[in-house]
């Protein structure tokens, strides 16, 4: 085997055993959902400001499978997991530049709707916005 070659196996050993790495470090300390009944709740905020609360009873361990249980939210599937365009039939329309910001206990939620953990008590909010 020629030097380049071995260089070339070398690092292909390496990006493997790097991902291998981070994929561990992923399960063994990535988000986790409690075991278990929980009660969350859910206020949506549409775009005319009403709001609507919703309270739910759940074993679920991450946000899309209790909203989803609900009928709530609907999107469109990504790289990143879910990505909601509807919330209580109501959709957001890209050509007025409308999206859902989630926000939990009123800090934003930087986490999809499929690795948002969830814990009994968890107060969520759903608002419309407008404009990028």
């Amino acid at each position: 085997m020629t030097s380049q070659k071995k260089k070339t196996w070398i690092v292909v050993g390496a990006a493997v055993a790097l991902v291998a790495v981070l994929l561990a470090v992923w399960f063994a300390f990535g988000p986790k959902g409690a075991d278990g009944q929980k009660n969350i709740s859910v206020t949506v905020v549409y775009g005319d400001g009403t709001s609507e609360r919703f309270d739910i009873a759940t074993e679920e361990e991450f946000l899309r499978g209790a909203l989803e249980a609900q009928s709530l939210i609907a999107g469109e599937e990504s790289e990143y997991g879910l990505f909601v365009k509807t919330v209580n039939g109501v959709t957001a329309d890209d050509a007025k530049q409308e999206w859902w910001y989630f926000t939990k206990g009123g800090e934003e939620v930087v986490t999809g709707v499929d690795s948002t953990p969830l814990a009994d008590g968890d107060a969520f909010e759903i608002t419309l916005k407008t404009g990028w």
